[in-house]
């Protein structure tokens, strides 16, 4: 259902181009803050074009890399807040198992994000959760904190919490043209906007914003395939209670990482995907890839037939969706090198959907000036050399 049309006026506090799920929290913090904030969205909403759409995403505590495990508790936080604001539940605590070879650097890190110790090895996790199947040398970390975010669910309910504070989304409405300045002015399909902030959270389409800004940035749209197996003996419903959602790092047949969740989407089955994928232009995303190849899907068949005894060994249902990653997979959480009071929330690389209220909250600051309550140092533009280049 397409957000209802709301009188248009053209001055506002700041501008959030982009609603995802990482815009939406930009906007709904912004009106936390009592800036008068307008939500443009290209797509009428709800849509399945870009990176935010689907029922469920994992939310963790278990990371490798420390500036994300510092980020966790204060995104856990901002989501049991929305919970409260909106009424309604957003997570399902399922527990989550990060698979590799003992000793691999990365699960060691995930390990030494939680506290504790909590590591089984292939005897004691066929016992404890006989859906899973590891191999010689090969252990799991068990994170009891992770869960499932419903997504669809968690998108509609921030975008009702930001209106309900006076925020006004617009779907339906391409922005034709950025024009830098002490009011920034934005030209949709529909109308002209001005603020004296921008933030932009546009998914695959951020490159293209930016270019006429001077600012070409490493952003690689991925189309990506989401793939759902059937339980052989389905029973997660008539117990109630659900496997854990889990993680490979680091295994020979898992090259990229694969990650799945259990049978809460299609009753009986599992959803697993590969943390991989085909460069694709966003405008052509839903497009069938040229040929019968599927690689991935092969990748992920292997995987079933392996680690995964109870699931039958080809997907039922195959689905896409989008990531925009940068090189190194981090996030880019910055101002404009030029423009400052233009900031850009993008390459969320295929994680970002947890993390989503602590980065609205980072680039509600950086556009107001703040401090910001985490490092932005791992986030910045300058990370990547030479993408400063002279505007269109």
């Amino acid at each position: 259902m397409a957000a209802p049309r709301q009188p248009q006026k053209a001055t506002y506090d700041a501008i959030v181009i982009g609603a995802g799920i990482q815009g939406s929290f930009t906007a709904y913090h912004l009106a936390q803050s009592h800036r008068d904030t307008l939500l443009l969205e290209q797509f009428f909403l709800p849509h399945s074009r870009g990176s935010s759409h689907g029922q469920s995403r994992i939310i963790r505590s278990a990371y490798h890399e420390e500036h994300y495990s510092r980020m966790m508790p204060d995104s856990f936080h901002l989501w049991q807040k929305l919970e409260a604001e909106a009424g309604t539940s957003l997570c399902r605590q399922t527990g989550l198992l990060v698979l590799g070879p003992a000793g691999d650097p990365k699960l060691e890190g995930c390990r030494r994000s939680l506290g504790v110790d909590h590591v089984l090895d292939a005897a004691a996790l066929a016992q404890r959760f006989p859906g899973f199947r590891l191999h010689a040398g090969e252990v799991a970390v068990l994170d009891s904190t992770a869960g499932v975010l419903f997504a669809d669910r968690a998108l509609r309910a921030v975008q009702e919490v930001f209106r309900r504070h006076g925020g006004t989304l617009r779907d339906g409405e391409k922005v034709l043209r950025i024009e830098p300045g002490a009011m920034v002015t934005v030209t949709t399909t529909v109308g002209v906007y001005r603020a004296p902030r921008l933030i932009i959270t546009a998914g695959a389409w951020t490159g293209t914003l930016l270019e006429p800004l001077g600012l070409r940035l490493p952003l690689q749209p991925l189309r990506i395939d989401v793939c759902y197996w059937r339980e052989k003996q389905p029973d997660s419903t008539s117990t109630g209670s659900v496997s854990p959602c889990f993680l490979a790092k680091g295994l020979s047949q898992a090259p990229h990482g694969i990650y799945g969740l259990p049978a809460l989407e299609y009753p009986g089955m599992v959803k697993l995907c590969h943390h991989h994928g085909s460069p694709t232009d966003p405008e052509k995303r839903d497009q069938a890839p040229s040929g019968a190849s599927r690689p991935d899907i092969a990748v992920l068949s292997n995987f079933v037939s392996n680690y995964l005894p109870r699931l039958e060994p080809q997907p039922a249902v195959m689905e896409t969706c989008l990531y925009t990653n940068t090189p190194d997979e981090d996030f880019i959480l910055d101002r404009h090198p030029k423009f400052s009071n233009i900031v850009i929330g993008a390459g969320f690389s295929g994680h970002g959907f947890k993390f989503a209220p602590v980065v609205g909250k980072l680039l509600c600051e950086l556009s107001l000036g703040e401090e910001p309550s985490h490092s932005l140092a791992p986030f910045a533009i300058t990370r990547f050399p030479g993408v400063l280049r002279p505007a269109l």
